[in-house]
């Protein structure tokens, strides 16, 4: 297989793994659906919390993990780690879709995975960087679970966040082919998910689809990261909108003295959905914003550094008005109802 893949263009190769992939995610989950596997799985019963009112089967993880794990065996067996945490983190976040795990083993399975990965391949840095990178990507990973409550969000991230880990893979000074055959395969599997999944919604990620999905988006950043694909900014640049609502949302909870960990409505996502822009067009509209961020990260790799830093920051600026018009927005909304 990699020696096929090595004589095709870059793209061409790419092409073929992310349809590949989505072909083979779309078919594992129509088949759970058409069976009614799917409902015995795992399904997510809506509460007054929910931005949905149908019980709908969380079942994503069932198509996107397969796939995913064996494209990075098949074609990335240097990653060999980061199939192996993905596999872990989906079987008990299954569990905890079908019976429900305590808070405690959740976050010791995250961080068997992050820890497991980062010993396993350390980079030339003081300790503490490490750890931090540790803790920065076990934020990734809780804070793509956070994000999958409306429809075509977790699904729409994972496709245009894993592109354009591979375009960037593919561009670099320091190409790694691999890395990008490895995040294609998960866009692809997103693309998949997302023909289910895209409003009206009739699957869900589930935790062991979003839970995964931030495992990778944390260990592919690191991968990059350590082989000099591109610079620490750039992974948290491309989940920069999820990264952003879920930090500022939980800011808030603790300010106000709040159990962070309990479900809640109060993401910018949920507001948009709640205010009346729906999920279809909530959707399109964070699509929109990680395609220009992404955009925005690729020109910037290569370039000088003080020129990326200014690319950075003009983003965080983009991202802190987009949250204020929203919250104006949910102000009004506030108020029009108290009104009648």
């Amino acid at each position: 297989m990699l020696r096929y893949l090595a004589s095709l263009p870059a793209w061409s190769a790419a092409v073929l793994i992310g349809l590949g992939a989505a072909c083979a995610c779309a078919a594992i989950l129509w088949t759970l659906l058409r069976t009614g596997l799917a409902w015995r799985l795992a399904t997510d019963v809506p509460n007054d919390r929910s931005l949905h009112h149908a019980p709908t089967p969380r079942v994503g993880g069932w198509g996107i993990v397969p796939v995913s794990v064996a494209a990075m065996l098949l074609l990335a067996p240097g990653l060999w780690c980061a199939a192996l945490g993905t596999a872990f983190l989906a079987a008990v976040s299954q569990i905890d879709d079908r019976r429900g795990l305590p808070a405690r083993v959740r976050f010791a399975a995250h961080l068997v995975a992050v820890v497991g990965l980062v010993a396993a391949f350390p980079a030339s840095v003081p300790w503490w960087a490490l750890a931090v990178l540790a803790f920065l990507m076990l934020w990734l990973v809780n804070l793509y679970n956070f994000m999958d409550g409306a429809d075509g969000l977790a699904g729409g991230m994972a496709l245009f966040g894993f592109a354009g880990y591979a375009v960037a893979a593919l561009l670099s000074e320091r190409p790694l082919p691999e890395l990008a055959w490895s995040s294609v395969a998960v866009s692809g599997a997103a693309l998949g998910f997302l023909v289910f999944n895209f409003h009206p919604a009739r699957i869900f990620l589930g935790d062991a689809g979003s839970i995964s999905l931030g495992f990778l988006a944390g260990a592919f950043g690191y991968w990059g990261w350590r082989g000099g694909v591109w610079p620490v900014w750039f992974p948290v640049m491309v989940f920069a909108p999820f990264i952003a609502d879920a930090s500022v949302t939980l800011a808030r909870r603790l300010l106000r003295g709040e159990k962070f960990w309990e479900a809640h409505r109060e993401h910018y996502y949920q507001r948009m959905v709640r205010s009346g822009i729906g999920h279809a067009r909530t959707a399109l509209a964070w699509y929109a914003l990680m395609v220009t961020g992404i955009t925005l990260a690729i020109i910037a790799l290569g370039r000088a550094t003080a020129f990326q830093w200014c690319i950075v920051a003009a983003w965080v600026i983009v991202l802190f008005l987009a949250g204020v018009v929203i919250d104006m927005r949910w102000r009004h909304f506030q108020s029009t109802r108290s009104d009648k």
